[in-house]
């Protein structure tokens, strides 16, 4: 699971640290790991690294998301199912 890119990855002499996570984790992935990646930053630098599509989820609500794993839901989707 990743949230939140290593500092102002934008920049390219600050972008290695970013571009190396999101590298480990498509390689995880593609050797059978599931992978989570939330947060409008952290979708950015997955796209801008040209990895997108070696990992399994990617979510712009990163607290959401976050949320979501730590208590099992979200008022607003657990107001839909009530």
């Amino acid at each position: 699971m990743w949230n939140g890119p290593l500092g102002v990855f934008e920049m390219e002499k600050f972008s290695k640290g970013t571009f190396e996570i999101a590298t480990a984790i498509a390689d995880a992935t593609d050797n059978g790991a599931f992978s989570m990646i939330g947060g409008g930053d952290s979708v950015s630098a997955i796209n801008k690294s040209g990895l997108a599509d070696n990992v399994s989820f990617i979510s712009t609500g990163g607290g959401a998301m976050l949320e979501f794993i730590e208590n099992g839901g979200l008022p607003c989707i657990d107001i839909i199912f009530e």
